[in-house]
């Protein structure tokens, strides 16, 4: 086979196997809202959009560093995990509570460790702590600590590829909720203005009835009724303008088609990662530059997700081993001291 056709055979495999996972994509989030299978070619429409998000996103998992033990012993080691968990014995609690690492374990009895993924909230503050200068100890220091808390294990997976397919598989589910999330802030603005409408058309009726009726024999204030019938025509007229902005009813299946691929056609402004960079102690304390302490440089990857659209956490792959899980814990057990 020459080198020409080899490369032909590679590339035809390559793209096969990528429209193949396309069209994968496309039936898991149809599976979300099965009524876009409804719209017209929404295989077709949806596909290049799919693609374009797989592409930033496998840019993105393959970005992130290799996986990193999280035990106690790596606490002491690994000066990432050190910066996680406030002590050793820490460790073992997040990850052992963790259901769907319990589950994972359950569901592959051989399996000696489990790949994670390990969610943080990042708090970064400015504080007065203590610190030494030469024989004089000061408690009035200006220092900046950086802590982690809420931590959280929701995906896991029995190898490291494994784990960045499926973070990938779980972006892209949070993208068409996204989207999703859009075509229900669609139905309840139409239901909302729909409502309005026929508040101010009934409201409008009676003012209109009014004016023909008996005040038209006896008087009354009449320039005031029609100032009010104008207002309110005013705003029926601005409301139908709304109405008309949103589409026909009948056009609903098409848009929300269209609000789907265009969150899928740019990821990027839903997701993206950022790394933020410190020169550490062991306390956690950013030490600056000319500062003699004892510190090592870590750089921490924020991630931004539509799931939490005005914070950033902090996120890393994580491998943990099955001789490292604590027991269960008994739910029943805990409810009753709670009672006490």
């Amino acid at each position: 086979m020459g080198l020409l056709s080899w490369w032909s055979g590679r590339r035809g495999a390559s793209e096969a196997g990528d429209s193949q996972q396309t069209k994968q994509i496309v039936e898991r989030i149809v599976r979300l809202s099965p009524q876009l299978r409804l719209a017209s070619d929404y295989e077709a429409r949806m596909a290049p959009a799919v693609q374009h998000t797989l592409g930033y996103l496998r840019g993105l998992v393959a970005q992130a560093p290799a996986a990193r033990e999280a035990s106690a012993a790596a606490w002491a080691t690994d000066p990432y995990i050190h910066a996680f968990f406030a002590t050793a014995e820490d460790v073992a609690p997040v990850f052992s509570h963790a259901e769907p690492l319990r589950q994972c374990f359950n569901d592959h009895p051989a399996a000696a460790e489990v790949f994670a993924v390990l969610g943080m909230a990042f708090n970064e503050r400015n504080i007065l702590g203590v610190a030494q200068y030469g024989a004089t100890t000061r408690t009035d220091v200006a220092q900046t600590t950086v802590n982690f808390s809420d931590h959280q294990v929701r995906v896991c997976a029995l190898s490291e590829a494994a784990l960045r397919e499926e973070i990938i598989l779980r972006v892209v589910d949070q993208l068409a909720l996204e989207g999703l999330g859009a075509i229900e802030a669609d139905t309840l603005r139409r239901d909302s203005l729909e409502h309005e409408r026929a508040l101010l058309r009934t409201r409008l009726t009676i003012l209109e009835r009014q004016g023909t009726g008996v005040r038209s024999l006896m008087g009354g204030d009449a320039s005031r009724s029609f100032a009010e019938v104008a207002r309110l025509q005013a705003q029926i007229d601005e409301n139908d303008r709304a109405l008309a902005n949103l589409g026909l009813k009948t056009e609903a299946l098409e848009r929300a088609l269209e609000m789907v691929c265009n969150v899928l056609s740019s990821p990027e402004q839903h997701v993206y990662v950022q790394q933020k960079t410190f020169l550490l102690d062991r306390m956690n304390v950013v030490v600056k530059d000319g500062d003699t302490r004892a510190a090592q440089e870590v750089e921490f990857q924020m991630v931004h997700l539509p799931a939490s659209p005005h914070a950033m956490r902090a996120f890393s792959m994580v491998r943990f081993k099955r001789g490292d899980l604590l027991p269960a814990r008994d739910m029943l057990k805990e409810a009753g001291r709670l009672l006490i």
